[in-house]
């Protein structure tokens, strides 16, 4: 068997950083406060930006677009009981995250998380 240890790994130039373009890996996440003004991001990748809409209804902004509007979005939330989450209005580079309660209507979450799965433009 044989290891492979490094520090840093460049693309063929020798200077800029490997990218990822045709893996399966997530090509964009964000952990998000979705009741902060804004919507205030924890921590993400490839995301540039979270837009406050309204209550419930969040706009997410990739750094780096993909190739199209057919890739795939998971998303999650810190859950109550009678409340739903969707997402709508795909484009290369946004995507809209809807979080609903059955109760009141859209409704913000303290912890929302988005995730990216498709090709980069």
């Amino acid at each position: 068997m044989s290891t492979l240890k490094a520090d840093t790994i460049v693309a063929a130039d020798g200077t800029s950083p490997v990218t990822l373009t045709k893996q399966s890996a997530a090509k964009a996440w964000v952990n998000f406060d979705g009741t902060a003004s804004g919507a205030a991001s924890r921590d993400s990748f490839n995301v540039s930006s979270m837009t406050d809409n309204s209550g419930g209804n969040h706009t997410v902004t990739n750094t780096n677009a993909l190739s199209d509007s057919n890739y795939s979005v998971g998303s999650s939330y810190n859950a109550g009981e009678k409340r739903a989450m969707g997402v709508q209005d795909y484009t290369s580079s946004t995507h809209r995250v809807i979080v609903w309660d059955y109760v009141s209507g859209f409704a913000d979450r303290d912890t929302i998380c988005t995730q990216i799965f498709g090709d980069l433009a």
